[in-house]
């Protein structure tokens, strides 16, 4: 499932070639994603000119001066910037055709994803998010408050979009293995100097993860069509049995809320 990073590679891929464009078609394949997608939508769209594409968590807003058009790559999107319109194949839903003769094709096969419209940042899958992980206000005394309020699992909390957002699983596994935190310790249970390192390591491998243009496992690619190369760097996740690269020991694996969880018992306590 794509996460932050690569959300983030694709918005900075696409970006040069939306912004200040104007839309001059959208065609819409198929409707039945996550939500359907509305039906109003090329009315609103065709005609607009892209004034920004931000990011909110795994979101991507797309800015005009009337409304946002919220996209999400769910479990399989993939965004793509075509020079010329290439024939569209089985999953290839929607494309939207900029007047500088540029199209921006998104494809879903597992049909997670969303391509919504909205009129205000107020819109119910943005209004409950916590603060970006890469921003000032994602620090050590913030999380450490945030912390004291759960007892669930440290891998759980770090996941949870409400604390602090965009954290998946992949990059949750490497953040505790960097900081030494075993991934079933109780949140609050972690005292300053754990905090802290935990936010420097989520913020590093975030960073590190978007530099190297996302993690691609199965399904994700980057708006050229390239893959990610963060799995290169991974130093747990998918390495269940294989040595620590701190001790040595074979990293061991976990299900926590039916997510793969990959530690070394002797470093992570």
């Amino acid at each position: 499932m794509p996460e932050l990073p690569e959300v983030e590679t694709t918005r900075q891929g696409i970006l040069p070639y939306c912004v200040d464009q104007t839309i001059k078609n959208i065609y819409i394949r198929e409707t039945r994603l996550r939500w359907p997608i509305p039906e109003d939508l090329p009315q609103k769209l065709v005609g607009q000119k892209i004034l920004h594409i931000a990011r909110r968590s795994k979101y991507l807003l797309w800015q005009f001066s009337q409304g946002l058009l919220l996209m999400h790559l769910g479990m399989s999107g993939v965004i793509r910037v075509l020079s010329t319109a290439l024939p569209a194949k089985k999953h290839d839903h929607v494309d939207i055709e900029l007047a500088s003769g540029v199209t921006i094709r998104f494809t879903d096969p597992r049909r997670f994803g969303a391509i919504l419209w909205t009129d205000t940042l107020e819109h119910r899958l943005l209004k409950a998010l916590g603060p970006e992980p890469l921003t000032p206000e994602f620090n050590a005394q913030y999380f450490q408050q945030a912390l004291k309020r759960t007892t669930r699992p440290i891998k759980l909390a770090i996941m949870d979009a409400k604390l602090v957002v965009g954290v998946g699983n992949i990059y949750a596994n490497e953040a505790l293995f960097l900081s030494r935190i075993h991934p079933q310790r109780l949140a609050n249970s972690l005292n300053n100097n754990e905090v802290e390192s935990l936010v420097h390591h989520i913020k590093a491998t975030l960073t590190k993860a978007i530099q190297a243009g996302g993690t691609t496992l199965k399904d994700f690619l980057q708006s050229d069509g390239r893959p990610g190369y963060f799995r290169q760097e991974l130093l747990v996740y998918g390495k269940k049995g294989q040595p620590c690269s701190n001790c040595s020991q074979p990293l061991e694996e976990i299900r926590l809320n039916n997510r793969s969880t990959i530690f070394c018992k002797q470093c992570q306590q």
